[in-house]
């Protein structure tokens, strides 16, 4: 199949103008034998978008387009490529690239090697080019980022599993996410109800915990088992140690009562968090682990062992991502990166419509 010497994307300029966005030509980095040329058919909008490219997670590369759960079909593949070939449906997360070679590599810990690039906003050694991600007409990515997709899950379904999903999927079965076990979700928005939907896939009693009742009827709907709303009155007390698992995918701490929160845990039981709020976070004493010991940390992404296994596992469950289509084009992203900025999603915007933008 062709493929252009260019890509085009939909760029911003910069923080002062984060929601106008440019139709523009761009230079991917430099093919390499490993790499895979992908046009895009569709990519989720993850707040990590919104993050970026407003500001509020510091200073950027830009011009600069943003997206990393992308779908679409490979029309490229280097001369050393063995997992992927021309014509595949694939995927794309937030990650494009690691060393392969270190410990952290050699044990499907790779999102944590210390050379890893993200798909978007990363400078490529030696080249200088910024990376660019999924509102463009092709993504150029290293074949050990790139992922088959199941034929049984459509690509608007499949799209924010590469980003939402993994970062749930990860530390769920990282942590013992199963039968038997009785796990929280704190925060129901596009990773949320993404791990409400693989720890319920998983075998858990699963417990979605959110501030208010809002969302309560589509908690139940996806599966959960039980509804805490820790706007509620000693919300918190029927259920003190009695949690195998928390997973806190919070994108803020405003109001947040920790000590609450882990109250719920059994002893040495574990508190993750995985959400990335643009503040500056809680305070911890070490006297809020002491009544059970629990254990408090965080996970990034996962390796992709997870997402080939999350992958099948949400095909052979039928899971489906509850997502709104949106046709890409400058005026609705700047609309959808406006509304998911206000949390007035439920619960992942899906970008399509990119043969209209790009071209067939």
């Amino acid at each position: 199949m062709p493929y252009p010497e260019t890509f085009t994307g939909f760029q911003v300029n910069g923080p002062e103008t984060w929601t106008e966005f440019h139709k523009n030509e761009f230079q991917p980095k430099p093919f390499g034998d490993y790499d895979v040329d992908i046009k895009i058919e569709a990519c989720g909008v993850c707040g990590s978008d919104v993050h970026t490219i407003s500001g509020g997670w510091g200073e950027q590369h830009f011009p600069l387009a943003v997206g990393h759960e992308i779908i679409g079909t490979a029309i490229r593949v280097g001369s050393k490529v063995s997992l992927i070939k021309e014509g595949q449906r694939v995927g794309v997360g937030a990650q494009s690239y690691s060393c392969l070679d270190c410990r952290q590599c050699k044990n499907d810990n790779e999102t944590y090697c210390q050379k890893q690039l993200d798909t978007y906003g990363a400078k490529w050694p030696d080249t200088g080019i910024v990376s660019q991600g999924g509102y463009s007409s092709h993504v150029r990515t290293h074949e050990h980022w790139v992922f088959p997709i199941p034929d049984a899950l459509p690509s608007t379904v499949a799209a924010p599993m590469l980003c939402a999903g993994l970062t749930a999927y990860s530390p769920l079965v990282r942590n013992g996410c199963g039968p038997g076990k009785k796990v929280g979700i704190v925060g129901l928005g596009g990773i949320g109800h993404l791990g409400l939907l693989f720890a319920k896939a998983l075998g858990a009693e699963v417990w979605a915990i959110s501030r208010t009742h809002s969302k309560e009827a589509d908690a139940k709907a996806m599966g959960a088992d039980g509804f805490l709303a820790t706007s509620d009155r000693d919300w918190n007390v029927p259920h003190k140690m009695t949690f195998d698992l928390i997973i806190n995918t919070a994108n803020s701490f405003e109001g947040f009562d920790l000590d609450a929160y882990l109250s719920l845990l059994d002893v040495h039981a574990k508190w993750v968090s995985v959400g990335l709020p643009e503040d500056d976070g809680i305070k911890v004493r070490n006297q809020t682990f002491l009544t059970n010991g629990c254990f408090f940390g965080s996970s990034h992404l996962g390796s992709r062992k997870e997402v080939l296994t999350m992958l099948q596992l949400a095909a052979d469950k039928g899971i489906k991502t509850w997502v709104q289509e949106v046709q890409i084009s400058k005026e609705n992203l700047a609309e959808t990166l406006t509304k998911l900025h206000n949390n007035d999603v439920r619960y992942r915007y899906c970008l399509t419509g990119y043969e209209e933008q790009f071209g067939a």
